[in-house]
Order: structure tokens, then C-alpha cells, then sequence
């Protein structure tokens, strides 16, 4: 299973952006879903995630300002970003929690190749 993420770019202070990301396999069962991002120099970290129930996990950094929706039948999770600073900058990746079964049921974490988001002041 690979994830295909579109959105990213260049945007300017105060501005938004709407990140998504789609399984290539529609198909296969999903647990949690969301985005990270890794900005130069620091570690990874949660921009918010969502679980097969809604539960939603939004980083503090963002919080008030990052909106997660996924829907599940698609298998495609969309973040939508406003208010955006330049300290957001940061390669931003897409994550899924694989749910695979091979005599029993198991997870695997998947990661997207990252997309590049600038915010220039």
C-alpha cells in the first residue's frame, strides 16, 4: 500500500492550505490516519491524526487552527490549514496505520514521500 499526497506548496503568512492523502488501495483496512511534518533541524512531529471512530489527536502547535476529515470508503484523509505562519514550514507527510492479516490480524505504519510546505512572512 502506497499513499499519494496532494496539496502542498508556497503561501503567505495568514493564508491556508488543504493538504490530502489517498491509499492506493481502497480496499485495505485503515486504523489511525493523518499528517506529520518535520520541520529543518527538528524532529518529527503530529499535525493531527484521526482514528476509524473520529477521534481526533491535533498537535500542539496547530491546535486551533488545523481542521482533520477522512473518509473512510475512499481511504483518503485531508487536513485543512489556516492561519499559517512561517514557523509551519516543514516537509509534511502522510501516515496510515496498515491493518493486515496473516493468520492474525497485525498494523504496519505506512508513510507518504513527504510534500514541501513554505510560508513566507
Amino acid at each position: 500500500v502506497q499513499l499519494q499526497a496532494s496539496g502542498g506548496g508556497s503561501v503567505q503568512a495568514g493564508g491556508s492550505l488543504r493538504l490530502s492523502c489517498a491509499a492506493s488501495d481502497r480496499a485495505v483496512r485503515i486504523g489511525r490516519m493523518g499528517w506529520y511534518r518535520q520541520a529543518p533541524g527538528k524532529s518529527r512531529e503530529v499535525v493531527a491524526e484521526i482514528t476509524t471512530e473520529g477521534s481526533v489527536n491535533t498537535g500542539d502547535s496547530v491546535k486551533g487552527r488545523v481542521t482533520i476529515s477522512r473518509d473512510r470508503a475512499a481511504n483518503v484523509v485531508s487536513v485543512q490549514m489556516t492561519s499559517l505562519k512561517p514557523e509551519d514550514t516543514a516537509v509534511y507527510y502522510c501516515f496510515a496505520e496498515i491493518r493486515l492479516y496473516s493468520g492474525h490480524w497485525y498494523t504496519k505504519d505506512v508513510w507518504g514521500q513527504g510534500t514541501l510546505v513554505t510560508v513566507s512572512s
